[in-house]
């Protein structure tokens, strides 16, 4: 008797788990039964900054629970298809991601502008030296040499103080006078640009005016 009571009452355990599995296929089939009759909604509409009205490209459209997802055009236009109630989540770097819920429709179609919050991240200042130290920043800049560093030195040993006062004394000129050789090198210059300079003694008609003038003061 005590063995039949067992044996009963383990087919009563596996009545009562076999009931529960079919009353848990049942509730995830009639969930399934109403994700099914869930209306198909045309989800389209366009992604934009939130201080301008200019599109964003490449923003992610995205359904978690299905899997599936589409991206903005150039414009920061799209459209696909999606079931009324899904959540979409919007997200595109450098802005907050966005969350959307598609809202029962009376029509087949529901368009919504969706507009971005920008995410700013302002970074600390950092200051790139390949030296350690000011001072050793100082001393590579005297160090320093350039390439014409000859024409340099050159330069300042023939503008010293004495060199300088060597040239004033032998060329004793005033402002007025420095002027006016100054110019006078500049006239010659261009004049002796566009020719050979004119030289009368090598000018026949002039040796002919010259022995007739002598001729002349001989009588």
């Amino acid at each position: 008797m005590h063995n039949l009571g067992l044996v009963g009452g383990v087919k009563n355990i596996l009545i009562v788990g076999f009931s529960g599995i079919l009353l848990l296929l049942m509730s995830v089939d009639c969930a399934l039964a109403q994700e099914d009759e869930s209306k198909v909604v045309q989800f389209s509409g366009v992604v934009t900054t939130q201080d301008t009205v200019s599109g964003i490209m490449g923003a992610h459209i995205y359904v978690p629970k299905r899997g599936r997802g589409t991206t903005t055009n150039y414009y920061g236009y799209f459209s696909f298809p999606v079931l009324e109630g899904d959540s979409l989540v919007i997200s595109v770097v450098g802005f907050h991601k966005k969350y959307v819920v598609i809202p029962e429709v009376e029509g087949d179609s529901y368009t919504q502008i969706i507009s971005m919050q920008e995410d700013t991240t302002y970074l600390p200042e950092l200051e790139i030296s390949p030296f350690p130290t000011e001072e050793m920043f100082k001393e590579a800049v005297l160090a320093y040499r350039l390439p014409n560093q000859g024409d340099m030195n050159n330069m300042d040993s023939n503008l010293d103080a004495v060199t300088l006062a060597e040239m004033a004394r032998a060329m004793p000129m005033d402002g007025s006078m420095n002027h006016r050789y100054f110019m006078q090198q500049q006239a010659a210059y261009l004049f002796d640009a566009n020719g050979p300079r004119y030289n009368p003694l090598l000018n026949p008609f002039a040796w002919s005016e010259f022995i007739k003038s002598l001729k002349k003061k001989k009588k």
